[in-house]
């Protein structure tokens, strides 16, 4: 038996039967953007503290300016990075995993065999940046969305090849299956 060829820079198929190994086409977090209004808070913040350090009055102490700097970047600095830092979506050859939580992980999946429709929602900011928020439905489970994906055309063109090598793989496997099925 021979290996198929591919066709416009698809990947290599499998031949009829044998099991393919999943692979990792894409690792990768929301896009970074959101992250720009902390890093002008943390840098204002340095900056400010640097100033007012023993310039206060003496009845501020400089204790209190610092323990006032460490509260404002870990509520507008450093949450915020570790929020982001939390979500992760992975994209393989069979499925798309949706991994987020920090201390209990939450992770949703949709393979690509079952099929599902794909929606690509950008607002201004998005398209600027050249990001979009995904969302997956195959219709019976709860939709799938992939928040503010970096490249989000790139990545919906990957999902679509996805959903259609993945159906062409079933559909020979189910066609080869029944043709060496026991007869009659």
């Amino acid at each position: 038996m021979t290996q198929p060829v591919t066709l416009g820079g698809r990947p290599m198929m499998p031949p009829p039967g044998a099991l393919s190994e999943e692979l990792l086409i894409a690792r990768f977090r929301g896009h970074a953007r959101r992250l720009a209004w902390s890093a002008v808070l943390l840098i204002a913040v340095f900056g400010a503290t640097a100033y007012f350090y023993d310039n206060l009055p003496a009845g501020f102490e400089n204790w209190m300016l610092l323990s006032a700097a460490g509260g404002v970047l870990l509520l507008g600095v450093v949450i915020p990075y570790v929020v982001w830092l939390s979500r992760t979506y992975v994209i393989t050859t069979r499925r798309v995993i949706v991994k987020s939580g920090l201390g209990s992980r939450h992770r949703r999946e949709m393979t690509h065999v079952r099929g599902y429709t794909i929606a690509v929602r950008r607002g201004i900011l998005q398209r600027m940046w050249g990001a979009g928020t995904i969302t997956l439905s195959n219709g019976v489970d709860t939709s799938l969305r992939l928040a503010d994906v970096p490249t989000v055309t790139l990545v919906h063109e990957t999902l679509v090849d996805q959903i259609e090598v993945n159906q062409i793989l079933a559909h020979r496997d189910a066609q080869s299956a029944s043709d060496t099925g026991p007869s009659v």
